[in-house]
């Protein structure tokens, strides 16, 4: 064989492969059910900043679900009405005449959702998922809220989740709030086959008003990062800051359909 015979194929291939390379957008933010800063509740401003960012996929933690505190409102319909996207929701309790746990947004199709339980014997906790459609190929998008209260509590539930999503070879996002910063025993339990999206200065997600700690995190499994991730300068409409970035579906990546 040719060098030219050999080497255009592989330069077809390649092309083909930066081609059909897919980026998806991400969001993740800790909502403490709408209620901002200011103590006010107020879920058409948290719409706002979701809608401007344009995101593929979305990944909300502390959603109320018909909750007399919020208004009875079905929080994750009432974001997806007012983003225009789909919305899902994920119950982790029952609380206040309602439910209580976390939400996913997409811009494309929503298939089937799970709920991973967390162990742990205080507040109940859940990563939360669903199989998204991305032009006809699945995405696995989970949200997560660790405990905040005990360091062991939180690790037993990082290295639950960590192998309940081990399994298969679907791309996956895992965002939200892990409550432990980066290089922890927590963080570090998501080990060989997941990559941490890295974040560009400033760092820190909490509190909003004045940040002092790094604990929204989005990992990755057959996904690159395209960038780093950026913590928006949001400051008032939740008790964290959003972070929001954008990931690289490789066509090469060996996905099964």
């Amino acid at each position: 064989m040719s060098f030219r015979a050999f080497i255009l194929p592989l330069v077809l291939w390649l092309a083909a492969s930066v081609a059909g390379a897919r980026e998806i957008r991400v969001l993740c933010w800790n909502l403490h059910h709408g209620v901002g800063e200011d103590g006010k509740l107020d879920l058409p401003r948290i719409a706002a900043l979701i809608q401007a960012q344009r995101p593929d996929v979305v990944a909300l933690q502390e959603i109320d679900n018909k909750c007399r505190r919020s208004g009875s409102v079905d929080q994750a319909a009432e974001l997806a009405k007012l983003t225009g996207l789909t919305g899902v929701f994920g119950k982790a309790m029952d609380h206040d005449g309602g439910e209580y746990g976390q939400a996913i947004l997409s811009k494309h199709p929503i298939g089937e959702t799970k709920i991973h339980k967390l162990p742990g014997d205080g507040e109940p906790r859940i990563a939360f998922e669903a199989r998204v459609s991305i032009d006809g190929k699945p995405l696995r998008m989970v949200s997560v809220h660790l405990d905040h209260q005990q360091d062991a509590r939180r690790l037993k539930q990082a290295e639950t989740l960590a192998v309940a999503l081990s399994e298969g070879d679907v791309p996956l996002i895992l965002a939200g709030d892990f409550n432990d910063v980066p290089g922890s025993a927590v963080m570090k339990a998501f080990g060989e086959g997941w990559t941490a999206m890295p974040k560009k200065e400033p760092v820190l997600t909490a509190p909003a008003a004045r940040p002092e700690v790094e604990i929204d995190h989005v990992l990755l499994r057959g996904l690159e990062p395209a960038g780093l991730l950026e913590v928006l300068p949001e400051a008032v409409a939740s008790d964290h800051r959003p972070i929001a970035g954008v990931v690289v579906w490789k066509p090469s990546g060996g996905v099964s359909p």
